[in-house]
C-alpha cells in the first residue's frame, strides 16, 4: 500500500492502520499525531478532550488570504466478521489490495478509511513545503463515531481559519453543504429472573450473514436488521413452539445498522425439533424477502445447557412487541429532493445484563421536528411496554448554504482539475459541521472525499483512483483560497 500515489498519503494511511483507533481509545492516536505535527516543528495543541490542532503558517505569497481549516476524525468503528480473531485495541489493521489493482480494503475487519484516508491527507499537506495555501490549521477530532463528542467539546475561539474543508464523505464527485442531526433513544427493561420449567431444554438461536452498513449512508438501501429478524422468529417462536427467552443480543454500534444478533430460548424438551424446522422455515422466507439486497443471511440453531432462570414471561412479551413495533429505516424522505432521506432510525443494538435488557437506537433527521417526532414515537412504543426511556448525544444538523464561496469556489475547481460537474448534496448522516458551526456560525464549510464503499462494515473499501484526485482536488482548492 504505501507505493501507491500520492505516497506520502498512503504512507500515512498505513502508519494509521498501525495504531489501534476505536472510538473511546483515543491517548495512543492523539499522542501520534501531536508527535507528527511537533515533529515538523508546527504548532500543536492537545485539548483536554484529546483534540489535535496542528498549525501551519501560509506559503510564500498567501499571508493575506483567510486562514483554512482542514478538519477529519481520529477514531474508526471496530466491525468485524465474527469469525475473525481480532482485537481492535490491540492489533493493526491487515490491509491488502484486492486482485482487480483497484481498492484497498481489510482482512475481516473495517478499514478505518472512514476518516483515515482524510486524516492521513491533512498529515500529507501538512509535511509538503511545495504546497500552495493560506495559513492551515488541521483539526483532528476525537469520538466522532459514537457521539462527535470531540467535536461538542471544541471550545469556541480556539479556530482562526475562516474557510473550513471536512474530509470526510464518501463518495468522489459529490459536494455536501448540509447534513442530518441525531439523538440516542436507550430503553431499559428491569426485571427479576424466573426459574425455568423443569424438562425444560434450551436453543441458542443465531442471526448471521447480513451486509450491515453504514446506517446514515445505507439506511435507504433496505438491508436487513439482524436484530429485526430475530424478533421475527423470537415471535413465532414463543406463539407456536412455548418458547421462553433466556438472554438476547444484538448489533455493537448506534451508527452501525446490525449484522448479527442472538437469543436463547427455553422449549419443552419434546419441542426442540419443531424450534429447529420454524428456524429453518424463516431462513428461507428472509432470504427470499431479501434476495439481490441481503443474499448471505443465515440462521442457526445450537443446543446448549439449560440455564437456571430466564426473563418473566410478560416482560419477554412486552419486549418483542415492543422491539417488533419500533420503527427501523427511512421515516420521511425530503419532499424537494425525494432521493434523499430526510427522517430515519436505526435500531442499532440489545444486550442483556442481570436484571436488565436495554435497547439502542440512534434516530437522524436534517429536521429538527421531525427527528423529535420518531424520537418520541419510539418512546411511546417502549414506554407502553414498561422500558425507562432516555435520550442522549443530540446533536444538530447542518443547514445547507448554496450561496456560499466556497461552494462556488470548489464547483470552478472542481470542473478544471478533474473535467467533471459535482453533484450537490445533503447527506443523511452525521457530519462534525453543524456541531462545530454552533461555535463558528461565520466558518463556511464544505465537505467531500474519495469513494469509500461500505463504511462501518467489514466490508469497508476504499477506491485507489479517487484518493489521488481527492488529494489533487484538496491541493488545487487551497491553492485557489
Amino acid at each position: 500500500m504505501q507505493h501507491l500515489q500520492p505516497q506520502a498519503l498512503w504512507n500515512n494511511f498505513h502508519s494509521l492502520t498501525q495504531i489501534p483507533r476505536p472510538s473511546g481509545k483515543k491517548k495512543q492516536i492523539s499522542d501520534f499525531l501531536a508527535d507528527f505535527g511537533r515533529s515538523l516543528g508546527l504548532e500543536t495543541i492537545v485539548t483536554p478532550i484529546g483534540n489535535v490542532l496542528i498549525r501551519k503558517p501560509a506559503s510564500a505569497g498567501y499571508e493575506q488570504h483567510p486562514g483554512v481549516i482542514l478538519q477529519g476524525h481520529m477514531d474508526m468503528v471496530p466491525q468485524k466478521n465474527s469469525d475473525k480473531v481480532f482485537d481492535f485495541e490491540k492489533d493493526a489493521i491487515q490491509t491488502y489490495i484486492e486482485p482487480n489493482g483497484e481498492w484497498v480494503t481489510a482482512d475481516g475487519t473495517t478499514l478505518g478509511a472512514d476518516n483515515g484516508i482524510g486524516v492521513a491527507t491533512a498529515m500529507a499537506i501538512l509535511a509538503d513545503p511545495n504546497a500552495k495555501h493560506p495559513a492551515l490549521e488541521a483539526l483532528f477530532t476525537v469520538d466522532e463515531e459514537t457521539g462527535m463528542y470531540g467535536a461538542e467539546a471544541l471550545e469556541a475561539g480556539l479556530l482562526q481559519g475562516k474557510t473550513l474543508l471536512n474530509l470526510d464523505s464518501e463518495t468522489e464527485g459529490e459536494l455536501y453543504i448540509g447534513c442530518a442531526g441525531g439523538v440516542d433513544p436507550t430503553a431499559v427493561f428491569d426485571y427479576q429472573a424466573v426459574p425455568v420449567e423443569e424438562g425444560d431444554a434450551a436453543v441458542r438461536i443465531e442471526v448471521k450473514g447480513c451486509k450491515g452498513g453504514h446506517s446514515g449512508c445505507d439506511i435507504h438501501l433496505q438491508r436487513a436488521n439482524a436484530i429485526k429478524l430475530l424478533f421475527r422468529v423470537l415471535k413465532d417462536a414463543v406463539t407456536n413452539c412455548e418458547a421462553r427467552l433466556v438472554c438476547v443480543e444484538g448489533g455493537s454500534l448506534r451508527n452501525a445498522i446490525p449484522r448479527e444478533a442472538a437469543a436463547v430460548v427455553t422449549v419443552p424438551a419434546e419441542g426442540v425439533d419443531d424450534l429447529i424446522d420454524l428456524v429453518c422455515r424463516w431462513e428461507d422466507q428472509f432470504l427470499a424477502e431479501y434476495r439481490g439486497v441481503d443474499d448471505d443471511i443465515c440462521l442457526t440453531t445450537t443446543e446448549v445447557e439449560c440455564p437456571a432462570t430466564e426473563l418473566p414471561e410478560d416482560v419477554q412479551d412486552f419486549l418483542i412487541h415492543a422491539v417488533t413495533l419500533c420503527p427501523h429505516g427511512v421515516y420521511r424522505m425530503i419532499p424537494e429532493m425525494p432521493d434523499v432521506v430526510e427522517t430515519s432510525n436505526n435500531l442499532a443494538m440489545i444486550k442483556t445484563e442481570p436484571g436488565k435488557i436495554t435497547v439502542n437506537c440512534l434516530t437522524r433527521s436534517s429536521v429538527e421536528s421531525r427527528k423529535e417526532e420518531l424520537a418520541s414515537i419510539i418512546q411511546s412504543a417502549f414506554t407502553l411496554a414498561g422500558a425507562e426511556v432516555s435520550f442522549a448525544g443530540s446533536y444538530p444538523g447542518w443547514k445547507p448554504n448554496v450561496h456560499s464561496r466556497i461552494l462556488t469556489l470548489m464547483q470552478e475547481v472542481h470542473r478544471r482539475e478533474l473535467g467533471t460537474e459535482p453533484r450537490i448534496i445533503t447527506i443523511h448522516a452525521g457530519l462534525e459541521c453543524g456541531i462545530l458551526g454552533k461555535n463558528y456560525p461565520d466558518v463556511e464549510m464544505i465537505s467531500f472525499g474519495p469513494t469509500i464503499e461500505h463504511p462501518h462494515s467489514p466490508d469497508e473499501r476504499v477506491n485507489i483512483a479517487s484518493v489521488q484526485r481527492f488529494y489533487r482536488l484538496t491541493l488545487a482548492t487551497l491553492e485557489a483560497l
